[in-house]
């Protein structure tokens, strides 16, 4: 039986979020878990920088509807890759705006070569935000696995907390295949309980405090929404989501 999730429609369309913040859902892509194409919904997000240019976290697959759109909020300067499995569509990107800085998630250049996607990164993601965001989006790297490094993001106006995978939150009850509910749900990403998938959770195993550290520096945000690239997103309560999704910290 063929997997299948719910698509956040409109598609390639921006959706506001706040002042300056937009998020724009995908079409599916499929990920290779045990010889199994396992379908996720995804998306990007859009900051307008105060000198007027664009920043994009985690650029999906774009058609040129979505082109224009880009372009009428104003212009591409930067594409982000917060981790090393989104950054498949950054070279599209990159084509349409080559004057764009191009910036790396730890690991992500071995990633692309293994997987023979050829990406032009420029500059790699640090722990503290760069001069070119600093002031209105701050980030840090999710430390402690021993597979993925996230680059996480907080927008600071809008108090919005920007993430990739640390969090995915799929709907069971939108899920037409009923093995694909029961997996959702035993590896602790369905909704309305989302949180870091399981199979992720064990890579931190004996580096809980440094994730832990990293958490903190998160919840010292104080988030109001947590905007995420799989499932459905938090508009409200923010920072209470957020505790309930890594009390898996606390075990």
């Amino acid at each position: 039986m063929e997997m299948s999730i719910p698509l956040y429609e409109p598609l390639n369309v921006l959706k506001n979020v706040d002042k300056n913040i937009w998020i724009v859902d995908g079409g599916l892509i499929k990920m290779n878990v045990l010889a199994f194409g396992i379908p996720f919904s995804t998306r990007m997000t859009v900051v307008r920088l105060t000198d007027g240019s664009l920043w994009i976290h985690s650029p999906i697959k774009p058609d040129e509807q979505l082109f224009e759109a880009i372009d009428a909020l104003g212009k591409v300067k930067h594409l982000v890759s917060p981790n090393k499995i989104h950054y498949a569509f950054i070279s599209e990107w990159k084509k349409r705006y080559p004057e764009a800085t191009a910036w790396s998630s730890p690991g992500v250049e071995d990633r692309a070569a293994s997987q023979n996607i050829p990406v032009d990164f420029d500059v790699s993601l640090e722990d503290e935000a760069p001069p070119y965001w600093s002031e209105e989006i701050d980030q840090l790297i999710f430390k402690g696995s021993r597979v993925l490094e996230e680059v996480v993001f907080f927008h600071k106006k809008s108090r919005t907390l920007i993430l990739t995978d640390l969090i995915e939150n799929f709907e069971p009850e939108q899920t037409s295949n009923p093995l694909w509910r029961i997996v959702q749900k035993a590896a602790g990403i369905a909704h309305p309980d989302g949180q870091t998938p399981i199979d992720m959770r064990m890579t931190f195993a004996g580096n809980k405090e440094e994730a832990r550290q990293c958490y903190e520096r998160m919840l010292d945000w104080q988030p109001e929404k947590i905007i995420l690239a799989h499932g459905k997103w938090y508009e409200k309560n923010g920072t209470a989501e957020l505790k309930r999704a890594f009390r898996w910290l606390d075990k």
